[in-house]
């Protein structure tokens, strides 16, 4: 926020007749554990009342409004050896986004806290929760319709839905959003007029317009669209990072590549630039060499849009990531799975983000009836890798592409995990498990069928997997199923 849009704020919030339930004026009141049950009580009673911001104004006198100015220096305070700011976030849950504007009206100093509304459950300070009933702060647990309130609304708007950028401009929606792009994965004509563009944006959920005449850009507009996510704030924090280490640990990192773009019109070369990363392999064919990948680019893709789309956003200060190893390839994102990560493969996708993941639908990003899985683990099989490993950790998803590795290097939970995928990949397609269908995804010869059979042995008794018929009576004749089937 330049000089000029703080004094046009600060005048703004000045002309309210009485302070609000999102607006507070101080003039030196400065103690840090006031100004963050505040930010509390400011962040959960935006939310209540639908508005985009709340604001704390230091230097404005409570009754007359007048601009009186302020000593409080934000920038310099300190809570022990802690910068406040920092402090002030570390002690917010969910770390909401705050933003702190200094400056000075007629000669006289004035601070601004801007603060968001509560994303998606009330925001608690240390060890508690607060909201604004008139111009006091209360504790929100003392008013119960007013926390009821707050949980419908949350349960009611998601965060598609929520305001990335408001009061924008009908030109500055145009420079924000890479209109042309969203009309080209659209495939759709580009309007020859600015209207019929705000208009079909606007259709689209990507804008509102206001009463005021002027453009709210929504998150999912933003988060899809967006020339530039760090024009939008918070949402900068949720651009896929590309990170690729020297060795097969964390210790020394080769190089970092931030996304610029929203996800829908940088994905492409997201990819793009991420396969070019990866090591390669020479492979002879009968005529000559060629280099191909260290991993399949269906895998790449299909991995990349799951984790963009099924992210939680109210995870703050975390975004979808890539890592680049020697040996493998990680892809996490915030949040963990709505789903088992042992029924990636069968159950009905559910996403936290149906807007978000429609529209990457349409746009032919990600599949349509969740078959992004399958598709992974089967090209996985065709290039004969070690099989992908899907985890849940504290507050994320990790998903896990393996470097080439002979049958012999595979570690005995690897090769459970090739069985079981190699089961449910079977069972999905219409077909059942075999000792010989094993010993062709795993690369073993035929005469050393009873490695397979020890590998469906482990399987069977970790759970993964049962007999489904037994055929001629022989255990190299019998067929399997996951243990969902």
């Amino acid at each position: 926020m330049n000089v000029a849009e703080l004094h046009k704020l600060v005048r703004e919030l000045a002309r309210l007749p009485n302070e609000t339930e999102w607006v507070e004026f101080k003039l030196n009141r400065e103690e840090p554990t006031e100004i963050g049950k505040n930010l509390s009580a400011l962040s959960n009673s935006a939310a209540l009342l639908g508005k985009s911001r709340a604001y704390i104004v230091w230097g404005i006198d409570d009754k007359t409004h007048e601009v009186v100015g302020t000593t409080f220096r934000p920038r310099r305070a300190k809570v022990g050896n802690e910068e406040l700011e920092n402090w002030l976030v570390r002690s917010l849950d969910p770390r909401i986004d705050l933003r702190i504007h200094e400056g000075e009206m007629d000669g006289r100093a004035v601070v601004a806290f801007e603060v968001h509304p509560a994303p998606n459950r009330p925001v608690r300070f240390q060890d508690s929760e607060y909201i604004r009933v008139g111009s006091y702060t209360k504790k929100l647990k003392d008013f119960p319709e007013k926390e009821r309130a707050l949980w419908r609304i949350f349960d009611r708007v998601p965060f598609e839905g929520g305001i990335a950028e408001d009061d924008v401009s009908a030109d500055d929606v145009l420079k924000l959003i890479d209109y042309p792009k969203y009309f080209n994965l659209m495939q759709k004509p580009l309007p020859d007029n600015r209207l019929a563009i705000l208009q079909r944006l606007s259709a689209e959920g990507v804008v509102r317009l206001d009463e005021n005449g002027l453009y709210s850009v929504t998150n999912v507009g933003a988060i899809l669209f967006a020339q530039k996510l760090s024009d939008f704030g918070r949402l900068a924090r949720k651009a896929l990072r590309v990170v690729i280490y020297k060795g097969s640990n964390r210790v020394e990192t080769i190089k970092e590549q931030p996304g610029a773009k929203g996800y829908a019109v940088g994905f492409e070369g997201i990819v793009r630039y991420i396969n070019d990363q990866l090591p390669q392999n020479e492979q002879i064919g009968e005529a000559l060499r060629q280099e191909v990948r260290m991993y399949p680019l269906i895998a790449v893709r299909e991995l990349i849009a799951n984790a963009l789309i099924h992210q939680d956003f109210s995870i703050t200060g975390a975004g979808p990531l890539v890592e680049i190893f020697t040996d493998r390839m990680e892809i996490s994102n915030p949040g963990v799975p709505l789903i088992d990560t042992l029924r990636f493969m069968d159950e009905p996708p559910r996403s936290r983000n149906e807007a978000l993941a429609s529209l990457m639908r349409r746009m032919n990003i990600c599949e349509e009836r969740g078959t992004g899985i399958d598709k992974v683990i089967s090209i996985v099989e065709v290039f004969q890798l070690p099989p992908p490993e899907f985890r849940a950790t504290v507050g994320s998803t990790i998903a896990v592409l393996y470097g080439p590795r002979k049958f012999s290097q595979m570690n005995r939970d690897a090769r459970v995990r090739a069985c079981y995928q190699h089961a449910s990949l079977q069972y999905v397609s219409g077909k059942r498990m075999s000792n010989a269908s094993l010993r062709k995804r795993l690369g073993i010869e035929d005469r050393n069928y009873p490695t397979a059979s020890r590998i469906i042995k482990d399987a069977s008794e970790a759970g993964l997997i049962k007999a489904h018929a037994e055929g001629s009576g022989s255990k190299r004749d019998a067929t399997y199923v996951p243990f969902w089937a």
